[in-house]
């Protein structure tokens, strides 16, 4: 915080001092059950990821529904907004 004012450079800091947390739980610090990514190491893969599924939910909601009840289980309510 002595080398910067910038929010998002603290922020930055702060996640890889505490790591993420759960984004779909109540966990505030540690390491994210992720299966296939880290944060912020592969942010550039979960943006394309999130593309992705944002056209396939799109094409085929009924499918789209189906995988993440697959990948995530009852964790996937947490994500309907």
């Amino acid at each position: 915080m002595q080398e910067s004012h910038d929010g998002f450079v603290i922020a930055e800091a702060d996640l890889e001092i505490r790591g993420p947390g759960e984004l779909l739980g109540t966990r505030q610090t540690g390491l994210a059950a992720f299966r296939i990514a880290l944060l912020p190491e592969h942010e550039p893969l979960l943006v394309e990821a999130q593309d992705i599924a944002a056209r396939l939910y799109a094409r085929d909601p009924g499918r789209a529904k189906a995988l993440m009840q697959r990948w995530a289980g009852a964790r996937a309510d947490f994500a309907r907004v």
